[in-house]
């Protein structure tokens, strides 16, 4: 437990792991059977504060565990430049414990301490979507996979966002119990098991930013005419360059190719269209540009981790006691707005 950091992010996974083998058998009012032994601690022991003023009361300092099977870092708050020096004796303990074969979590922005001990050079990780752009500057030698909501790679494991705490934690609920434990655990406490995509949750701009004023031409184009066939040869003539030069310079500048670029506006359209309107599938998908629907369908669920069915019902109009929202109509998401 961190001071200044998010308590869900320490307390989930300490009511997940104190619950499994344990909630569902009283409910059932069969023999209780413990899977984990969870102990609470902060960096030295003493008594942490939340940024909104809930105290937790942690039950030794890290110096106090000499080996576990798995550690839980938590979110420790946004300032990372003071969170990392002020909880730097974390480190070495990381480096310890995993060497000596633990598992090590990182939750949301929790990762930011893996990275820092050096133990995610090389590894697939991930973080809240906002987040990851200044771990992927500061910790350039890890592989940072924001569309995931759980992540493992040798014993290291992410997870992105405070409630991915909830998934990271049945993940391994599953992982040292199987899943029958796992679902068991989900049910008592009546929480859904694990997600595995972030993607569908982000609000990312289609590009980096840049300073090629020819890309950035073609850009406003594209957010004009994403919904029509639009080649690779017609966009290189709208900027004056030979293809070849322009899909360099596109790549360059905006971190993808002309397609891919397309593509992520299409599917940014449709999710606000999914968000806000209730036509059916088939006409958002000719809508935003694509008449085979099996293949908009598909391309969909890579990008974003859900059918557009999956992802209506996540994030859709509401409705109450069968009174529907008021319709909206919105073109594009602010931050395309701003490509």
């Amino acid at each position: 437990m961190f001071e200044g950091g998010l308590s869900s992010t320490a307390v989930m996974p300490t009511e997940i792991f104190h619950s499994a083998g344990h909630l569902w058998n009283l409910l059932m009012e069969e023999p209780a059977r413990p899977r984990f032994r969870v102990r609470t601690v902060s960096v030295d022991g003493r008594p942490v504060r939340t940024p909104y003023g809930f105290a937790m009361l942690p039950e030794c300092g890290i110096g106090d565990v000499d080996q576990c099977d798995i550690v839980i870092v938590p979110t420790s708050g946004l300032d990372l430049d003071l969170k990392l020096v002020e909880n730097s004796a974390i480190l070495p303990w990381l480096r310890r414990l995993h060497a000596q074969g633990a598992y090590v979590v990182g939750v949301c922005m929790g990762a930011a301490y893996l990275a820092a001990a050096g133990l995610l050079d090389g590894r697939i990780a991930t973080t809240h979507w906002a987040a990851c752009p200044d771990l992927a500057a500061r910790f350039p030698e890890v592989i940072w996979r924001p569309e995931l909501f759980v992540t493992e790679d040798q014993r290291l494991l992410c997870s992105g966002g405070v409630g991915a705490a909830i998934d990271i934690s049945l993940y391994l609920v599953a992982k040292f119990c199987g899943h029958e434990v796992a679902v068991q655990t989900a049910k008592a406490l009546l929480l859904p098991m694990p997600r595995l995509m972030q993607s569908g949750y982000a609000v990312l701009p289609v590009s980096k930013a840049h300073d090629d004023p020819q890309i950035r031409a073609v850009e406003a184009y594209l957010l004009e005419h994403f919904r029509e066939d639009v080649s690779t040869e017609l966009l290189a003539e709208r900027a004056a360059l030979g293809e070849r030069t322009f899909v360099r310079r596109f790549k360059a500048a905006t971190g993808r190719l002309p397609a891919a670029y397309l593509q992520s506006l299409r599917i940014e359209a449709a999710k606000v269209m999914l968000e806000h309107e209730s036509r059916a599938v088939g006409l958002i998908s000719e809508a935003v540009g694509y008449s085979d629907l099996g293949f908009f369908r598909t391309l969909f669920k890579r990008t974003t981790g859900m059918t557009p069915g999956q992802y209506r019902a996540q994030f859709g109009p509401i409705s109450v006691r069968g009174h529907a929202p008021p319709s909206l109509h919105l073109a594009l998401p602010e931050p395309l707005a701003r490509c």
